[in-house]
């Protein structure tokens, strides 16, 4: 299990093949879900994913570089809908360092964004929805409101239903994904989305910064929402170090 301090900046190949998918991702898993599930947070030492709502002022330039070489890695990123209205969620970028990784893996130049909404209360006209290299997919119920699944469509995201009430069901949403090709997955939560996904047991790996800062305040934590009857227990991976953020990656076990 590598256990690295940063004596230099790490290259982006270097990050790469730190957080490369198991080999499997890239033909799809068997049962339950067919696909690998990341999320990648950072965590203040006081427990805060967050200050004054957005996560950057506890992130780092190292933290950064890693969110852009997850992003890089994966075939879809899936946020919810609080995090692209707080966060100002843009189309996901190709990268030419990434490309030919990318083209050897067989994916697209860059990852398409998924966004899980119950009510669809999402701005349609943000580039997120009008300039995406591939059509913006929104996850969501059968019972979602008809006229947002049309203004949706009408402004080009693709709405997938995973749900049979209101809004996506964790397992059914990593499900159709898969079903798209889309089988090496990150999310960025927010902690509500993550929430979900680690109650409905389909997370399979977490990639957590630790911020060596402290906040207080009462913001969330990585993960909120329904609790499970028993922790889910993770193992360590892998840990890099740079300015004391600790960069760590734990699988289920």
């Amino acid at each position: 299990m590598p256990r690295v301090a940063a004596s230099r900046e790490w290259s982006l190949d270097e990050l790469a093949d730190a957080y490369a998918y198991p080999a499997s991702a890239s033909v799809g898993y068997p049962a339950p879900h067919g696909a690998w599930l990341r999320a990648n947070m950072v965590s203040s030492l006081d427990g805060a994913a967050q200050h004054d709502g957005r996560s950057e002022p506890i992130s780092s330039a190292a933290d950064m570089r890693i969110f852009g070489t997850l992003r890089a890695l994966a075939d879809v990123i899936v946020v919810g809908a609080e995090t692209v209205r707080k966060e100002g969620y843009r189309p996901a970028r190709a990268r030419e360092a990434f490309a030919a990784r990318r083209k050897a893996a067989g994916q697209t130049p860059a990852p398409v964004i998924a966004v899980v909404s119950a009510s669809l209360d999402l701005d349609f006209s943000l580039p997120l929805f009008t300039a995406p290299s591939a059509p913006t997919l929104v996850l969501t119920g059968a019972a979602a409101p008809a006229a947002r699944v049309r203004a949706a469509e009408k402004a080009g995201a693709e709405v997938i239903v995973a749900g049979d009430g209101p809004g996506a069901e964790p397992e059914r949403a990593v499900r159709a994904l898969a079903a798209r090709g889309l089988t090496r997955q990150l999310t960025e939560g927010g902690p509500r989305l993550l929430g979900q996904f680690v109650a409905a047991g389909v997370l399979d790996e977490l990639c957590l910064t630790v911020s060596p800062m402290l906040t207080a305040g009462s913001a969330q934590r990585i993960a909120g929402g329904p609790s499970v009857e028993v922790p889910s227990r993770f193992a360590l991976a892998s840990v890099l170090e740079e300015d004391g953020f600790l960069f760590t990656r734990y699988q289920k076990l």
